[in-house]
């Protein structure tokens, strides 16, 4: 007999969606676990799994209650888990990495690559993060950081590649990091790795989504081929490069540079960000949805709540298929799959494809009617109660908060 593993596409779709009617079976068949391969070639966990440890050290159980016999009922009070803290004084090596840091906090891609760095640096060495400006993350201990070093300074505000790449040196001048790693996106860390590697006389690994050992794999070729090559000194990575810790807590120790940044004759001024209709933005590339469902009964206040939150909107594929909105506006494995920061959903129940499609969302806000549908369990925040009451609060909020603004302002 072949000694040959055969993977079995439809397990793997069960085992992903715990809406399915076969997941609970699914799950107690496999002990409780399960993985499969995502679309960037990264073994992922299930993350419902009885037992699974989350970043934040909280024991996550499976909603549904399958497991537990709870019967759709969560678990009284999470049991919190004191991950295990590591510390190390006197590092071998480092491992520099600059995350973007949007809106302050470190994103998806950050924490895959903060993953990566932690599974280059192995046990001897330690991951180095460096951070421009302040900030309002607070977890940095449990994505995987053991040193810390903010750069402050209003030089550093707005769009300064070419002041960020003189603190970038004078750290490579003082740390000596073995590798330097930044997110291959269009937040930032693909210009300022750029031109990192052209100050440094490097030759970087670009769209890197695999590293083992002394070599790399990048994407090439539209995304259609793979590039194999050795594993460089620096290296901008894609997302779902690694796993994101999740099962240590590191010190991340503030550390600072010995010696004061030179100013830079800037080149570029820096006019200020510009305003964007929210409705010519791509749900794709969307920071803020606000989406509606067939839970929406005024479709006009709702498109004038979007114009005053500043969203872009999207919807459900039974407001699409009733005509309320166009098809190019579908959220979900059948429509579009978004990345937002924050995900509104107003009316929305939560069919197994709207979850599919929102599954990279930052933070999921639900307005529902129903306390028990699988959108509230998903949402990381949800209010229940009548969605042209809420919306008209928030529109309220929302004029209320530009009046003081502009009050202050002048």
């Amino acid at each position: 007999m072949s000694d040959i593993i055969r993977r079995d596409p439809r397990a793997e779709w069960i085992a992903r969606n715990r809406l399915h009617p076969l997941h609970a079976a699914m799950q107690s068949a496999q002990g409780g676990e399960s993985r499969w391969m995502g679309p960037n070639g990264v073994v992922r966990k299930n993350p419902h799994a009885v037992g699974f440890i989350g970043p934040n050290g909280i024991k996550r159980i499976d909603r549904s209650g399958g497991q537990q016999g709870t019967g759709g009922k969560r678990s009284s009070a999470p049991e919190v888990v004191q991950l295990p803290l590591v510390i190390l004084e006197e590092p071998a090596f480092l491992i520099a990495v600059v995350p973007d840091m949007v809106g302050g906090r470190l994103s998806s891609h950050d924490r895959d690559l903060l993953g990566l760095a932690r599974k280059l640096a192995g046990s001897d060495g330690a991951v180095l993060a460096v951070v421009f400006g302040e900030h309002k993350e607070s977890s940095f201990d449990t994505a995987g950081v053991d040193r810390l070093l903010q750069i402050e300074g209003n030089e550093y505000d707005g769009y300064a590649p070419e002041q960020r790449v003189l603190a970038l040196r004078s750290a490579h001048s003082q740390f000596a990091p073995r590798h330097w790693l930044l997110p291959d996106s269009r937040s930032g860390g693909g210009e300022l790795g750029r031109r990192l590697a052209a100050s440094l006389g490097e030759r970087p690994a670009t769209r890197v989504w695999q590293a083992e050992g002394e070599r790399c794999v990048g994407r090439a070729g539209a995304g259609q081929q793979d590039l194999h090559r050795v594993l460089p000194r620096l290296i901008l990575a894609a997302a779902e490069c690694a796993e994101p810790v999740s099962e240590t807590r590191h010190e991340a120790r503030a550390v600072e540079l010995e010696s004061s940044v030179a100013r830079n004759l800037p080149r570029i001024e820096d006019l200020g960000p510009v305003a964007v209709d929210p409705a010519q933005i791509p749900m794709a590339e969307a920071e803020f949805i606000l989406s509606g469902g067939n839970g929406v009964k005024d479709w006009d206040l709702f498109h004038r709540a979007a114009v005053a939150l500043g969203a872009t909107e999207g919807a459900s594929r039974v407001a699409v298929d009733d005509g309320h909105m166009p098809r190019a506006r579908q959220v979900g494995a059948t429509g579009t799959w978004v990345t937002a920061r924050v995900y509104l959903a107003v009316g929305i129940s939560g069919a197994i494809q709207h979850l599919q499609g929102i599954g990279s969302c930052d933070k999921v806000v639900a307005i529902n009617m129903d306390p028990g549908c699988d959108m509230i369990k998903r949402a990381d925040l949800s209010v229940i109660g009548d969605s042209t009451a809420i919306l008209k609060a928030l529109m309220a909020l929302a004029e209320a908060h530009r009046n003081g603004a502009a009050r202050d302002a002048a």
